[in-house]
């Protein structure tokens, strides 16, 4: 079965995941990562890569992904880039922007492991987004948007200050969502200074 160039960059996803983290991407994470509506859609493509013969999964288990074949045995060449950190981003409550626009602090990146293209690094403060699997210290690839559908994770700057959280658009008003019991949705009122800054691309785990 020939993949899908989506489903190739799915594959290569997981293999990064694997490489840098130690351990596979939820649905979710994968729904995260390129933007899909829904688990069902990942569902879909997971199975795709399942019936090739790269991957098989488990029942019931959230990480239950197992590399059976690498995309790297399919005739793809990685393209890297090299990106600038610009600064940290809130994982918890909106702290104090921190953005150095003039850093001379980069990685290099395989862009086939990321979806959008991302644009940046920022790095992560607290645990706010710790289910989806974002945790302090990491570095999340953020592509520059002015919008944003809802359920979309994006980082947005609400008085001054920034902070990433999973989007929410309500009839009446927006609202930013974590993804850790511990904290609080923030509904943005309407008279904030407020305005998207991009989109979540994926994650780098430094360290691991």
């Amino acid at each position: 079965m020939r993949l899908s160039s989506q489903q190739h960059d799915i594959l290569t996803f997981i293999e990064s995941c694997l490489d840098q983290q130690g351990r596979p991407p939820t649905q979710l994470e994968i729904c995260a990562a390129f933007g899909f509506k829904q688990n069902a859609t990942a569902s879909y493509h997971l199975r795709a890569l399942e019936v090739a013969g790269h991957i098989e999964r488990a029942a019931g288990k959230s990480r239950g992904i197992r590399l059976l074949k690498r995309g790297s045995q399919l005739s793809t060449q990685a393209e890297t880039v090299r990106l600038p950190i610009l600064g940290r981003v809130a994982a918890g409550l909106p702290m104090g922007a921190a953005v150095d626009l003039d850093s001379d602090e980069a990685r290099w990146l395989d862009l086939n492991c990321f979806s959008p293209r991302p644009d940046y690094l920022l790095r992560v403060v607290g645990e706010s987004m710790r289910d989806e699997g974002i945790l302090d210290g990491d570095l999340v690839a953020v592509k520059r948007a002015m919008d944003a559908g809802s359920g979309e994770i994006v980082v947005v700057r609400i008085d001054g200050e920034i902070t990433i959280k999973r989007l929410q658009r309500l009839p009446d008003r927006l609202r930013l969502l974590p993804r850790n019991p511990d904290f609080a949705p923030i509904d943005v009122p309407p008279d904030a200074d407020f305005a998207i800054e991009g989109i979540y691309c994926g994650l780098l785990r430094p360290g691991a």
